[in-house]
């Protein structure tokens, strides 16, 4: 059998069970959910795309956000080492790939926006190692339907995905820290610290 399209809504059981977490639900694991290389040839980069900016300084991943206010300086707080790009794909002079994550808000606009980007990462133009895609509740309470099955559709087209709840005292100004932040914000630092030093030791 082939693979499944990413860009399908799945039927079966484990695709139902895909929920937008809510405060202190257990957050997504690091286990691979979707395709972890691009599929070069056979997906087409949408029109829409994120700009490349070279980057002189390292960092231990980078933060893209796929729209303003996605939250990639809020998550930079969060992971000593990481930095925010800037809405756009980090390119090194050295030719080497960085680590990105994407970030998003789960409202229509940020998960549109969610894809898009998974898709130019998957048509082989992004030039970088995508570890996943952070999404962040744009309000609090559940996910109206609408959205909770896009939020299903985007996650099958990224590696992984880590889904972050409101944090009313992130909107009131409170400065992030790990120390306060909720336990899937921390789990996902824990996993992403994880992956990182899987990788470094890999290469």
């Amino acid at each position: 059998m082939g693979r499944p399209n990413p860009w399908v809504t799945q039927t079966n059981t484990e695709a139902d069970d895909v929920e937008a977490a809510q405060p202190e639900d257990v957050p997504t694991p690091v286990r691979t959910s979707g395709p972890t290389a691009p599929q070069h040839g056979g997906v087409t980069a949408p029109e829409v795309r994120l700009p490349q900016r070279q980057v002189t300084s390292s960092a231990l991943l980078w933060w893209v956000g796929v729209h303003g206010g996605a939250g990639e300086r809020t998550l930079a707080a969060l992971l000593v080492g990481s930095r925010p790009a800037g809405h756009a794909w980090p390119q090194l002079a050295t030719g080497e790939h960085p680590r990105v994550v994407l970030v998003a808000r789960t409202h229509a606009r940020g998960l549109l926006a969610a894809q898009a980007a998974a898709t130019e990462w998957a048509s082989g133009l992004s030039g970088v190692d995508l570890l996943g895609l952070v999404t962040i509740a744009d309000a609090p309470g559940r996910l109206p339907r609408p959205l909770k099955d896009l939020l299903k559709l985007v996650s099958g087209g990224v590696p992984r995905v880590w889904n972050l709840p409101w944090v009313e005292a992130w909107r009131l100004g409170e400065t992030p820290t790990l120390d306060t932040a909720p336990k899937a914000a921390r789990a996902m630092v824990a996993e992403l610290s994880e992956l990182t030093r899987e990788k470094a030791i890999s290469r």
